[in-house]
């Protein structure tokens, strides 16, 4: 990228918020360029769900599942309570896949191959050191490339966005809501290889712990836990290998699995609605937008949809204000409602009476099951009952992704 080129949008990070939002303005016939410190693939620690949500809005892209080797579309889930009580949930057998693992070093790899596919200029291993902004546009400095000026500016870079604290929008102090550790682990139980498993211990409520299959054998494994809660965050090492020790958590996963590398710590930020999306020709999507889910951590999904709404509120055009406006309307009227529902839960999960309710509850017959999953894995939107806008015939029985 030389000194001057002007794109009509700089997108800073390449994950699936960045590709997301690239893609769409390329596909509207937009030059943009995307530019991220990694080099690609890298590691992206992460749980490495995909929700139903989640794989409409890849299928959506014209995404080739086939594209990541360690793709797994899973079927059922199985949740375990605080008292050990078991359920086991069914997605939907046909109609397309309704929830799927894939590592992210590769899935992420994937949607930067897709993007140049359809036109958009990566740069990869190259850090953003300066963002200045005017009423009519961006400059932005790239260590090693020199500057770029471009109308619209997505910061696609992450909860501790650079964007964000280069234009002086960072939240001080700012750890995130929740706190996850996870391990990649080969040699699992055939069960651990196949099934989804999580379960709701009754001293990290309510967080939980996580067996995630992977198509060559292997299982992302991991536990979440809210900040501020019983546990230290510094404490999570300790707590890790006392949770893989449990009986019933050794079992399930299989006594001869073994970890494939380091186990690896992360933040994750859920207060969408709370910070800042849009300033001035700035508009920020994903972990940079807080955007995950508060229930159960997962942001693949939020950050499609916002890159994929930023991407929509530029197209659509106007004044910055207009469009920062449209964008934070968006926001602000699907997942700011979708996330105060699931807060909700996150409430009644806080005690082992509630998380035991909630499972028996959710249990009790095969409708229950059966929509609990697709609840969960966010078939439909969390608050859908609470939001007549978005109300529409057969909302309740929408078909997966990748039918084809």
């Amino acid at each position: 990228m030389a000194p001057n080129t002007h794109p009509d949008a700089v997108v800073v990070g390449a994950g699936p918020a960045g590709t997301s939002a690239a893609i769409a303005l390329a596909d509207a016939g937009r030059h943009v360029v995307v530019v991220d410190k990694a080099t690609f693939p890298r590691d992206k620690t992460c749980g490495d769900g995909l929700t139903t949500g989640a794989l409409r809005l890849l299928d959506d892209l014209g995404f080739d599942p086939a594209t990541v080797p360690s793709w797994h579309a899973v079927s059922d889930v199985v949740l375990s309570s605080p008292s050990r009580h078991t359920v086991t949930y069914p997605l939907p057998s046909t109609g397309g896949q309704f929830a799927a693992i894939a590592r992210r070093a590769e899935l992420d790899a994937a949607l930067v191959e897709l993007a140049r596919s359809r036109g958009v200029v990566v740069h990869e291993g190259h850090a953003v050191t300066g963002v200045t902004q005017t009423s009519d546009g961006v400059e932005v400095e790239v260590d090693g490339m020199g500057s770029v000026w471009t109308p619209w500016l997505i910061g696609a870079d992450g909860m501790w966005s650079p964007t964000r604290r280069l234009l002086g929008q960072a939240v001080p102090d700012y750890r995130g809501e929740w706190h996850a550790y996870r391990q990649y682990v080969t040699g699992v139980s055939p069960r651990a290889g196949r099934e989804l498993l999580i379960w709701f211990e009754p001293d990290i409520l309510p967080g939980y712990v996580w067996s995630f299959p992977l198509a060559d054998g292997s299982a992302n494994v991991g536990f979440g836990i809210k900040r501020g809660g019983s546990w230290r965050i510094g404490a999570m090492g300790d707590l890790w290998d006392e949770l893989l020790a449990r009986p019933h958590i050794r079992e399930a996963i299989g006594e001869h699995a073994r970890p494939e590398g380091p186990a690896k710590a992360w933040p994750i930020p859920a207060r969408v609605g709370e910070v800042e999306l849009a300033f001035g020709r700035v508009l920020w999507v994903g972990d940079a937008a807080a955007a995950t889910d508060p229930m159960t951590g997962e942001g693949i999904g939020q950050a499609l949809a916002t890159g994929g709404w930023a991407a929509e509120s530029i197209l659509a055009g106007g004044s910055a204000a207009d469009v920062g406006r449209r964008y934070d309307a968006a926001v602000r009227t699907t997942l700011v409602p979708d996330h105060a529902m699931a807060n909700l839960l996150v409430r009644a999960l806080q005690h082992r009476k509630g998380a035991r309710f909630a499972i028996w509850l959710s249990g009790l017959t095969p409708w229950t099951r059966r929509n609990f999953a697709r609840w969960l894995f966010e078939d439909y939107p969390r608050a859908i009952l609470a939001t007549p806008a978005r109300w529409h015939q057969g909302m309740l029985r929408g078909e997966g992704a990748f039918r084809a």
